[in-house]
């Protein structure tokens, strides 16, 4: 059974139409540096959903033209910042993270940093914090709002409504912090 093609759409480019387990219905993304993907359910045809993106096209190219622009802000940025120094990171990312977790009375196990390519930070069963060193290339507010999120991940396991509602006890509308966070490479 055919997982994955991609198909060509005029004033587009490739689009990804991919067979997804864990989507319920039809969902188009457009993405920063991937481009638009279409998540197909089972059951659906991949004639339909080449049908469906394509009566969509108007809408894919509107958040293509977005995402282009942040792209290229993107793109200057990484260009024009220098290598991060692994231990000034380390001395930086720690430091905030005590502050933090003394301020609102967290508790974690060990911490490391890492120059990890898909994750700003993670928080294991056992409390470990990991962060991400390129975390120092963001603003000071998304730098906090990944640490925060990473502690509330010692008392909430996962992302429900009761972790959310925790997070935006202490960084305001963690929704609009985390869309922000996006708009950053790794």
């Amino acid at each position: 059974m055919l997982q994955s093609k991609t198909i060509t759409m005029d004033d587009i480019g490739p689009v990804l139409l991919v067979r997804s387990k864990r989507a319920r219905r039809l969902n188009i993304s457009v993405k920063p540096f991937t481009g638009a993907r279409v998540a197909i359910p089972y059951g659906l045809s991949f004639e339909r959903a080449e049908k469906i993106a394509m009566s969509k096209a108007g809408w894919i190219k509107r958040q293509l033209d977005k995402i282009k622009a942040i792209e290229k802000r993107q793109a200057t940025i990484s260009h024009n910042v220098p290598e991060i120094d692994r231990t000034l990171a380390r001395e930086t990312l720690t430091r905030r993270l005590n502050e933090l977790s003394s301020l609102y009375g967290f508790t974690y196990n060990r911490v490391f940093i890492r120059n990890q390519k898909t994750r700003w930070g993670s928080c294991s069963a056992k409390n470990n914090i990991n962060l991400n060193m390129n975390l120092l290339r963001l603003p000071q507010d998304l730098i906090d709002y990944v640490i925060l999120h990473e502690l509330v991940h010692t008392r909430e396991k996962n992302h429900s409504k009761v972790f959310w509602a925790e997070l935006n006890k202490f960084v305001g509308d963690a929704g609009k912090l985390k869309s922000r966070l996006k708009e950053y490479r790794l």
